[in-house]
């Protein structure tokens, strides 16, 4: 098992990519704190791997509190002994708007989750690695849109950020043995586009061309495969990186 005794933080974990992040890694022996607004689905997934090498334990709230990324570091903690690893997976939609049709309302809304939230988790989490001495891996999800116009102006604005902050961190970092590395996903077959609402006809309309030329959706369970890689001592020389899964939608 690639993650016995080791103690993970995975947040956006009720559902698609996080839901089989939490599965793959406790099968692999972690214990995790699963972090995501639903309660409900967090107890069902809990309880759905009751009998799994490593443990799950459920951590309700919003990853775009600064309480909730400082408590579910501490939890951990307390809960398990230990954290050595958090997955920033948590993420929300724009409306395909361009920049000029694109509200406050919105960019607040999404920079939030894909920006602040991942931002205070890293900024906890170094910390709690520093205070420990514990060489810790960070995984961040991006996506592919943080390096190409496939979403609106507030989204790739958002992943670009993300996939920065990645790459800054794993600088900054480098010498105390904390590693930091960034999944950027294409198109995969989850729920987020539930969070997209009604796209705008503008936006969508620039942006079709671009998701035409993209495969076949991905899995949920293919980016697991990827956070698993990037988490374990497998990429033990593996820092700073920006790996897309996208089935080649980026080579074109």
């Amino acid at each position: 098992m690639q993650l016995e005794n080791k103690v993970a933080v995975v947040t956006g974990a009720s559902s698609g990519m996080g839901h089989a992040i939490v599965e793959l890694f406790a099968c692999e022996g972690a214990k995790v704190v699963a972090v995501a607004r639903r309660k409900e689905r967090l107890e069902e997934l809990a309880a759905s791997l009751a009998d799994a090498p490593g443990e799950v334990a459920p951590y309700p709230g919003d990853v775009s509190s600064r309480e909730v990324n400082e408590g579910m570091i501490e939890f951990a903690q307390k809960t398990f002994g230990g954290f050595d690893i958090l997955v920033n997976n948590a993420g929300i939609m724009d409306d395909m708007s361009p920049v000029g049709d694109a509200t406050d309302e919105k960019y607040q809304q999404v920079m939030a989750v894909n920006v602040y939230g991942p931002f205070a988790a890293m900024r906890s989490a170094a910390n709690a690695f520093k205070a420990s001495g514990t060489k810790g891996s960070i995984v961040n999800v991006a996506s592919v849109g943080g390096m190409r116009s496939c979403a609106g102006a507030i989204y790739c604005a958002s992943k670009a950020a993300l996939i920065s902050l990645t790459k800054n961190t794993a600088y900054m970092y480098m010498a105390d043995g904390i590693r930091v590395n960034c999944i950027a996903p294409g198109g995969i077959a989850t729920e987020i586009a539930t969070s997209m609402g009604m796209p705008n006809p503008a936006g969508y309309g620039r942006i079709k061309p671009v998701l035409d030329c993209a495969p076949e959706p991905g899995t949920a369970e293919e980016i697991a495969a990827a956070a698993l890689f990037l988490a374990s001592d497998a990429a033990s020389y593996v820092n700073g990186a920006i790996l897309p899964v996208d089935g080649g939608w980026m080579a074109g």
